[in-house]
């Protein structure tokens, strides 16, 4: 059947009112209202951090602290040969420039740093530009008969 709006329907659930806390008996939650009996939740003004135990030890404070997490770190966003193979099958391309990838859904972003891994085969000669590739990765494009153009570096030379 098709849809229109003669026959459009809310998902389940979605009209569902909002829990009436403290409205007595009738309400389906009387007496207590939803907080049980006696204990530090059933008091007014009750409120506990995340990851309280009822006073044992928390679980993140029981585990040990490990390693080491460099907030200086560079990411790269890595794409595989076989990846850009699969893009661009049926397209005439001959390079793929640094704006290329978020075109091509390889990317999340124009800023993202690129670095080529050589997963895959690529069969015709393409330009290539990209932060970084790894040898295989270089090898194979040279290979092919194309180039890997690292980005960055012909601004320096």
């Amino acid at each position: 059947m098709a849809r229109n709006l003669s026959n459009l329907r809310a998902p389940k659930k979605a009209n569902t009112g909002r829990k009436r806390v403290g409205r007595g008996m009738g309400s389906g939650m009387g007496k207590t209202s939803t907080r049980g009996h006696k204990g530090q939740g059933s008091r007014s003004g009750s409120s506990l951090m995340r990851g309280f135990e009822g006073g044992q030890m928390p679980l993140h404070r029981r585990l040990p602290k490990r390693g080491f997490t460099n907030i200086f770190r560079t990411e790269y966003t890595i794409v595989n040969l076989d990846r850009i193979v699969d893009r661009i099958a049926g397209l005439k391309v001959t390079e793929i420039g640094l704006d290329d990838y978020s075109k091509l859904g390889l990317a999340s972003s124009k800023k993202a740093l690129i670095k080529i891994l050589g997963s895959g085969e690529l069969k015709k000669a393409i330009t290539i530009h990209a932060h970084k590739f790894s040898k295989s990765a270089a090898e194979k494009i040279e290979k092919a008969g194309g180039k890997a153009v690292v980005a960055g570096a012909a601004a320096a030379a």
